[in-house]
């Protein structure tokens, strides 16, 4: 997906962070886990910052898959979509504006988004080939599509989503499916994914609801159009 013949990237400034104190709270285990310290940061001129403090999360499965499953017919690539719950989203929906958070622009209050099959790597997989494993799983539990592991292909490098805060990465894959093998996916047993829909749309169709603002998901909408970008 690299341009020919692209120029050399820009330097990134040399500045060094040094970790002074680790101040997290002593939490019971959970799915997020509070990290805040307190940092310097070291400038190319030699110079030093003051010590500030930074909060950021972090996960056992820190990383995720993101899978774009298409086929051809006769009106171009098809794409699959999922509909998904996101209690986040919900709660901002409700939200008053006068409270000073803005106005939600969510174009359901009660949280659903249209998305990508999209899933955790788990610990038990985080090998090199884990976030291949990890979308040949999730592309049947979310999808129904059972394929053998080479047919996940990756589809451009992984991203990082929300980098001021996690240090989570995004691995996109692509897969050619057939429509007729598709089984009813078994889903995970999330209250979140059941009574979940599943749609196919052409990847026009899905680019255009992006524009729309039908689709809100910015791993949705890159996955989307680096799909564009590989079938074109």
């Amino acid at each position: 997906m690299t341009r020919p013949n692209a120029p050399d990237p820009p330097l990134l400034p040399h500045i060094e962070l040094e970790l002074v104190e680790d101040l997290s709270p002593d939490a019971p285990g959970g799915f997020l886990k509070l990290i805040r310290r307190r940092y310097r940061a070291r400038y190319p001129d030699g110079s030093i910052s003051e010590p500030f403090l930074y909060d950021q999360i972090d996960r056992r499965a820190l990383d995720a898959v993101v899978i774009c499953a298409h086929y051809a017919d006769g009106r171009g690539p098809v794409v699959y979509l999922r509909s998904a719950l996101r209690p986040p989203i919900f709660d901002r929906a409700q939200l008053d504006p006068s409270v000073g958070r803005g106005t939600s622009i969510a174009k359901s209050p009660h949280g659903n988004l249209w998305e990508l099959p999209a899933g955790l790597v788990e610990v038990r997989e985080q090998t090199p080939d884990g976030p291949a494993r990890t979308a040949q799983r999730e592309l049947y539990e979310e999808l129904g599509f059972k394929v053998p592991l080479d047919a996940l292909k990756p589809l451009g490098p992984p991203m990082y989503p929300a980098p001021g805060f996690v240090a989570e990465q995004h691995f996109f894959f692509q897969v050619r499916i057939d429509p007729a093998a598709r089984e009813e996916p078994p889903l995970d047993g999330s209250p979140l994914e059941h009574a979940g829909k599943v749609v196919a749309v052409t990847l026009d169709q899905a680019l255009d609801m992006c524009a729309q603002s039908e689709i809100q998901d910015a791993k949705t909408e890159l996955g989307l159009r680096r799909l564009r970008e590989y079938v074109a």
